[in-house]
């Protein structure tokens, strides 16, 4: 194991001489991206991981301003808090644009299925060789939703209290089909060449209209029509909201890697608690930890009534869990815009588990 800091900047880096994927591949010298926030206390009882969305970083006091800091709901005063950037992201993490030490080029289109399994069990590498015996809290929102409740299913005896947010325990099909029309914008650009694009620039329009797509349901009806309605630019060129999409996709274009975007995108597709479990339900059996599930009352990707219906399969396992939903007008991306609503209900939770 080798550790590393990232200059300017209180990210490091864990090095693992290897890994083993689900799929049997086998990664070499395979480095995790976090932050740790706070101090793990003698009885090593109050850790907190946070589990970033499809896009996110391991710097979660950043991106979650509001929920993570002192005095705030995840009080790094009080609580010992890890993010890491998940495997095969790009911030840190080993991904598609790694470079194979075994080849000496980035993967590419070599690089293996990912799945969120392997993310979970790569945390939890990381987090017993940070030296945390358990957890008093995973919690996480969208893709890190997906991670949150894997874990309480993978790792029962390891974590006491979870709380996935605008999540599921399973892809359903309309996340399913957002996701491929966004990989086929992707894949669909000439230079994408089967993802083995590292010494050019890359599939960027179609990693930039794959962008745009998302954003379309990220956000509600009612957002867009209160923000934008059919305003046009000031050179009435165009409408607004065709500007702030294309400002989204761009933004994104200069900060992520397209490979890393379809190796998520698949892993997310692909998770489902139940696979080789023997089903939904009997999965959720194994969970021990109380659970928050959280839904969005505007959410179009992870509407609120399929929320419920997560909550409801929970309790029918005899899981002890409660509800809570977020009121916005923000839609899929309220748990992160929305702090103080998030960050009260985090609390909230954690003040009655807690006594």
């Amino acid at each position: 194991m080798r550790l590393t800091v990232l200059e300017k900047c209180r990210t490091k880096t864990l090095v693992l001489p290897e890994f083993r994927l689900e799929s049997g591949a086998l990664l070499r010298e395979v480095k995790v991206s976090y932050e740790a926030h706070g101090t793990l206390n003698e009885t090593g009882t109050n850790a907190v991981l946070v589990c970033h969305a499809l896009t996110g970083d391991a710097q979660a006091s950043q991106w979650w301003n509001g929920v993570v800091g002192p005095k705030q709901a995840l009080d790094t005063e009080r609580y010992f808090v890890i993010c890491s950037n998940v495997l095969g992201g790009c911030i840190g993490s080993t991904g598609p644009q790694s470079v194979n030490p075994e080849t000496g080029h980035p993967y590419g289109s070599s690089f293996p299925t990912v799945t969120i399994r392997d993310m979970v069990h790569l945390q939890h590498r990381l987090l017993q060789e940070l030296g945390v015996p358990n957890l008093h809290l995973v919690i996480g929102g969208s893709m890190g939703g997906l991670q949150a409740i894997e874990w309480a299913v993978t790792y029962p005896s390891f974590v006491r209290h979870c709380i996935p947010i605008a999540s599921a325990q399973q892809l359903s099909a309309l996340a399913i089909a957002y996701n491929d029309a966004m990989r086929t914008a992707i894949t669909n650009d000439p230079a994408w060449n089967g993802g083995d694009y590292y010494d050019g620039p890359g599939p960027l329009q179609g990693f930039a209209l794959a962008r745009k797509i998302g954003m379309i349901t990220y956000r509600s009806y009612e957002l867009f029509e209160d923000r934008f309605g059919r305003e046009t630019t000031p050179n009435a060129a165009s409408y607004q909201i065709q500007s702030y999409l294309a400002h989204h996709g761009q933004k994104l274009v200069n900060r992520f890697d397209a490979g890393s975007y379809l190796c998520l995108l698949n892993a997310m597709d692909h998770h489902d608690i139940g696979r080789d479990r023997g089903g939904l339900q009997e999965a959720l059996q194994r969970i021990t930890a109380n659970v928050l599930w959280v839904g969005i009352d505007s959410d179009r990707l992870y509407p609120s009534v399929e929320q419920r219906a997560c909550y409801e399969a929970l309790l029918r396992a005899g899981v002890k869990c409660e509800y809570a939903e977020i009121a916005s007008v923000h839609g899929h991306d309220a748990f992160l815009i929305e702090a103080e609503q998030t960050s009260e209900t985090v609390k909230r939770f954690l003040q009655r588990v807690e006594g």
